[in-house]
């Protein structure tokens, strides 16, 4: 049976102070313990996740402790539409923070955004449904950095706590 696919490309929003990790699991619990991998990797971490259901009930499954975030990312997980796909919203934290646990959850597959740059969803649609084939993160680069680049970029590090000295 041949039959055609259309090839979207999905808007996620990414509001200033926030930041977005898109990925695949495979069952229902991952709701849990995505959870309990987020709220217990810091004390002050604010987020919202979704968990897009690919059978029976067919829902969006959400959590979280932040109502603005879970409401985000209930948004972003019905928009991208793929079966086993989850979004993460963070605040008062970095994808750094949480991502190894993340990837550790047993229903975890993979990762395949974790950024505060805007973030484009491509997406394809068949009779059946949808797939996440991946996304775009931020813009395309424009150069190699200098010594200059390189310098303020440590400095940065340092300044955030990620290098010492």
């Amino acid at each position: 049976m041949d039959e055609e696919v259309k090839i979207k490309v999905v808007e996620i929003p990414v509001p200033e102070g926030t930041n977005v990790i898109i990925g695949y699991t495979h069952f229902i619990k991952s709701v849990e313990d995505i959870y309990e991998a987020l709220i217990t990797s810091s004390t002050c971490i604010k987020f919202g996740l979704a968990f897009n259901e690919a059978s029976h009930d067919r829902l969006v499954r959400y959590d979280g402790n932040d109502e603005r975030l879970i409401k985000l990312a209930v948004d972003a997980a019905l928009k991208i539409g793929a079966g086993h796909t989850f979004v993460v919203y963070l605040k008062d934290a970095w994808p750094i923070n949480v991502l190894n646990r993340l990837k550790q959850v047993h229903e975890v597959i993979g990762i395949v955004a974790a950024t505060g740059n805007p973030v484009q969803a491509i997406v394809a649609e068949t009779s059946q449904g949808r797939a996440l084939l991946g996304v775009v993160d931020g813009y395309t680069p424009v150069g190699v950095e200098d010594e200059e680049h390189k310098r303020k970029r440590i400095e940065f590090l340092r300044k955030i706590g990620y290098k010492r000295g």
